[in-house]
């Protein structure tokens, strides 16, 4: 690694900015059949964010491109925390 770039950190709050939000510790409380189906969702989100970055950027609409991508990386980042947060023990 050269002298002018500094190590990313391997915190999981520092690589998933979705980990360090208040609300994100209730994900694990969630049914798994929920975190699922929610997955599955955020999954579609983001793919359909990512060809339709594509689509602007090639249409010379970088504003709407940068849009896009920000949805994207936001929903692969919910989705992350939905499969990284361990399922809450009942009762």
């Amino acid at each position: 690694m050269s002298a002018t770039m500094a190590e990313r950190s391997n915190l999981p709050a520092v690589r998933n900015p979705v980990l360090a939000l208040p609300a994100s510790a209730r994900i694990s409380e969630l049914p798994p059949e929920a975190r699922t189906l929610l997955a599955e969702i955020l999954r579609d989100v983001a793919r359909d964010a990512r060809e339709r970055a594509q689509r602007s950027w090639r249409q010379n609409k970088g504003p709407m491109a940068a849009y896009w991508k920000a949805v994207g990386a936001y929903a692969s980042h919910i989705r992350r925390a939905l499969s990284s947060q361990p399922p809450s023990k009942a009762g």
